[in-house]
């Protein structure tokens, strides 16, 4: 099962991608289609700029402990490499050192496995000081434990960790000790970073509008509809892992409330446990989200696949509340559907509560969004008496501005209001006081 594939523009080598698949089927490769895995891998690879040359699914009875897959595999893979001239194969699949280094001997090539590439894309995206210092302490973490050398050939133009090689490149080359040394002071600074990002996030409550995380599987179109609702331009392309540094701007309601909406790291299945650990910080915003909108590619085949892999993630993140009864759905792309397909979202859609079909990039469906998001953060609104000192001015015009006065009585010093507010923002209220 396998088809050759030409990926224009520039490139840092010509690469195989391979996904071994164990004929004993998963549960996991029950709904996830084998052919959707190997198109995800080479999306992943044409993200770092390779041009995917030949792909191939491989079934394994059993994986082998020196090469994971078969002899015969590997020497008819061997013979593709060289007719067409690879420079990197892809083995999407955890690869043991071992296996690594045997496979680069008998391939005479790089090889790298799906954490290395995915570690690769990363160094390649982050951004924020605290972007790097995540990525970089997941590759050591990994390097730690496959310090090979390093293949020099392949010319690398951009980002990444150097899993590809590159001129004079030596981050394999680092000693255990080294390696141990670094991964303790990033630690220590990343520790220093979560204390700000604290101290920066009590800030934000004291500024208190409530909080709208866009989560989802990478290029689930999160980025375009961010942009879309906010009118903002942050990198939104068609390629796997587009953003990985959590970005917030203000929210415009239809109620005329203000929210901030945040664009988080794409999801992604079988991600790496250690991975997962440096890359908690830039879900903070998540767990602290007043409403999470789970941002679904309903044209890819694997969607059902997709959702489950996020509501895993949101789990593991302590937001498995969230995922039984609070996550609104943003059933995106109904643009490339056509017919039954796409009757059946939008009757989906009509059955559940929490669940709109839209389209970002073309705006369809998007101001539904934005009054779901407006009812959701609405509800829960009581009445409650405050009194709030008569020289706290800005304090008398927040409550003015995010909840709904409904009495107010002033004596010399104190105005005693009867305000409509939600449990969120009396939070924030009450913070603010603080």
């Amino acid at each position: 099962m396998g088809h050759d594939i030409e990926a224009g523009g520039s490139s840092t080598g010509r690469a195989l991608v391979v996904y071994p698949m164990l004929k004993l089927p998963t549960a996991e490769r029950a709904i996830r289609a084998p052919e959707g895995r190997l198109a995800e891998a080479v999306g992943l690879a044409e993200a770092i700029q390779l041009t995917v040359v030949h792909a191939e699914v491989i079934k394994l009875n059993q994986p082998r402990p020196a090469t994971l897959i078969g002899k015969g595999s590997v020497e008819k893979l061997a013979e593709l490499i060289e007719e067409l001239e690879i420079g990197v194969v892809i083995v999407d699949a955890a690869v043991s050192p071992v296996q690594q280094r045997n496979l680069e001997q008998a391939w005479q090539c790089k090889v790298i496995d799906r954490t290395g590439l995915i570690l690769e894309i990363f160094g390649a995206r982050a951004r924020t000081h605290e972007g790097r210092l995540q990525v970089e302490l997941a590759a050591l973490t990994y390097q730690r434990s496959r310090l090979v050398r390093s293949w020099t050939h392949l010319e690398r133009q951009r980002g990444g960790f150097g899993f590809l090689g590159g001129p004079g490149e030596s981050q394999l080359e680092l000693d255990r000790r080294l390696i141990g040394d670094r991964i303790i002071k990033l630690k220590r600074e990343l520790e220093d970073v979560k204390r700000t990002r604290t101290l920066h996030r009590q800030a934000r409550r004291k500024v208190p509008y409530p909080i709208v995380a866009l989560v989802g599987y990478t290029n689930a179109g999160k980025s375009t509809l961010f942009n879309r609702l906010t009118k903002a331009e942050v990198f939104a392309k068609d390629l796997l892992f587009a953003t990985l540094d959590p970005t917030l701007r203000t929210l415009e309601l239809p109620s005329g409330r203000k929210a901030i909406l945040s664009d988080t790291v794409g999801f992604i299945s079988e991600l790496p446990t250690h991975l997962v650990a440096a890359f908690r910080a830039t879900l903070e915003e998540v767990q602290e989200a007043d409403v999470v909108v789970h941002v679904r590619d309903v044209a890819h085949p694997d969607t059902a696949a997709q959702r489950e892999d996020v509501h895993t993630v949101l789990k593991d993140l302590g937001l498995g509340e969230a995922v039984e009864h609070g996550l609104v759905e943003a059933l995106n792309k109904i643009d490339l559907l056509d017919g039954e397909a796409r009757d059946a979202v939008i009757n989906q859609a009509g059955r559940e509560h929490e669940a709109v079909p839209i389209s970002a990039v073309t705006g369809e469906g998007c101001d539904a969004l934005l009054r779901l998001l407006d009812a959701r953060l609405i509800d829960g609104i009581r009445s409650v008496p405050l009194d709030v000192d008569l020289m706290d001015g800005a304090g008398i015009a927040w409550l003015y501005r995010h909840g709904e006065v409904l009495e107010r009585r002033d004596d010399e010093a104190t105005a005693h209001l009867v305000v409509n507010m939600n449990q969120a923002d009396l939070d924030r209220f009450a913070a603010r006081e603080r």
